[in-house]
């Protein structure tokens, strides 16, 4: 007993020393003040979800909270009734135990209970579902392409089109985010609602931006259709594939760069002038009126 006393003595004289340290408090701060912090990118020690921007990021982190909710109080039920019966039921208290193989009142409320459960937790969950299909009421349509390993951007209505690659490390201006920032982000307007067409060159990838609740598969041969909603205020999202494609799969970041209107005007003045996807080819005669063959524009 003595040496179980000791050996109880420095482990708490352990702990105090090291969970208690400057250091680990600072960090367990850290952890929950950036869960609560406003951000589009992950943080260091963070807790939860990232702060949702628009509407369907919204009603999906409430979805989140509501389950979250649901399948405690079950755990906690279950863990009682466990308990419960470990002790009732246990040879010391019950040495004759009982003989009754059925229960009418039991069987018909484990089997309505669960069905009123998932009748109730299915509402909001077809409510987001059928949210999710409004991709007609949009205000613009960009097509992204999913390729080893960046990302390709096209606005069909404005005519330009261009590739994302990662901002590699040495190369880190202020202000980017390692493994994150890319040369070319995609740029929206803030306050709008933009119809993603998502597609993919080779293997199988994932657009997957977190703070606006997005993530869609990018298949070759197939177009999906999914879309987001920005809210307004001038903000940067970033995201990443999240579907192992290949060696550089972690080299594969999304950012999404959500600018004032009159920014975005001026962000699209100068995008048709360096990513034009119908330029004249020098070949072409005068005399004809051809615009030449289709070139397409690449950053890089």
């Amino acid at each position: 007993m003595a040496f179980m006393a000791t050996i109880a003595s420095d482990v708490m004289a352990s702990l105090r020393k090291n969970i208690l340290h400057p250091a680990w408090l600072v960090a367990v701060a850290s952890c929950l003040v950036a869960g609560a912090a406003t951000a589009a990118q992950p943080l260091p020690w963070q807790m939860g979800l990232q702060p949702p921007a628009g509407t369907i990021a919204e009603m999906a982190d409430d979805l989140h909270n509501l389950l979250l909710v649901v399948i405690t109080l079950i755990s906690l039920f279950v863990l009682g009734l466990l308990v419960y019966v470990g002790i009732r039921f246990r040879a010391a208290a019950n040495p004759v135990p009982s003989r009754t193989s059925h229960n009418t009142v039991i069987e018909i409320l484990w089997t309505v209970i669960p069905v009123v459960i998932l009748v109730g937790i299915a509402v909001p969950s077809f409510r987001l579902l059928y949210y999710l299909d409004r991709t007609a009421d949009t205000d613009m349509v960009i097509k992204v392409t999913g390729n080893q390993w960046y990302w390709n951007y096209e606005y069909p209505d404005e005519g330009i089109s261009f590739d994302s690659y990662l901002v590699d490390e040495e190369d880190l201006q202020e202000g980017q985010i390692r493994l994150l920032s890319v040369d070319y982000p995609m740029v929206v307007p803030e306050n709008t609602r933009v119809k993603l067409l998502v597609t993919g060159n080779d293997v199988m990838h994932s657009y997957f931006v977190p703070a606006l609740a997005v993530q869609v598969y990018a298949f070759i041969g197939r177009t999906n259709e999914v879309w987001i909603d920005v809210p307004a205020g001038k903000q940067t999202y970033y995201g990443q594939c999240n579907q192992i494609c290949g060696v550089n799969h972690a080299y594969m970041p999304i950012e999404v760069r959500a600018l004032p209107e009159a920014e975005y005007q001026e962000w699209l003045k100068s995008a048709r002038e360096e990513f034009a996807m119908n330029t004249p080819s020098p070949v072409d005669s005068p005399d004809t009126g051809s615009s030449g063959p289709l070139v397409l524009a690449s950053a890089n």
